[in-house]
């Protein structure tokens, strides 16, 4: 389950590499407007599934993980450089009071309810090995 900013593509590599080894491989393509919108999205992808499922979580989809992994097919959740709010707890709320010493999530104040990253900030945030062009337009 990718993270906020960014979409699916981003699991292409593990996708292909898992595939190749016999694995049943699902990306979930989140619209990331909601959480709840991107838990029901998952949730339908993971009903989806023939076999048992191991979920994968990057960064905000671990938030998504969290509340779409109490199904029966969920076998397992794993937290890939990934948030895991607590109760009541948000995204935001992680991503801009970082633990000392980190760097806080170039996230911009909300706009009519909408969270936006800083488009200077991205490449160097979110796609620090990605080539400086593809992170650009990837902004």
């Amino acid at each position: 389950v990718h993270g906020a900013f960014v979409d699916a593509s981003g699991w292409q590599a593990v996708h292909d590499i898992l595939s190749a080894k016999g694995y049943e491989v699902l990306a979930v393509q989140n619209p990331t407007v909601t959480l709840k919108g991107d838990v029901e999205a998952t949730r339908q992808v993971i009903a989806r599934a023939k076999k048992p499922v191991v979920l994968v979580g990057h960064s905000y989809g671990g938030a998504v993980i969290t509340e779409a992994g109490d199904l029966p097919k969920v076998q397992s959740l794993v937290y890939l450089a990934a948030y895991a709010p607590q109760a009541g707890e948000s995204v935001f709320d992680i991503a801009t009071a970082p633990t000392p010493g980190e760097d806080k999530a170039p996230l911009l104040p909300p706009s009519n309810n909408f969270l936006l990253c800083d488009l200077e900030k991205f490449p160097t945030s979110f796609a620090a090995d990605v080539d400086p062009k593809t992170a650009r337009f990837m902004a």
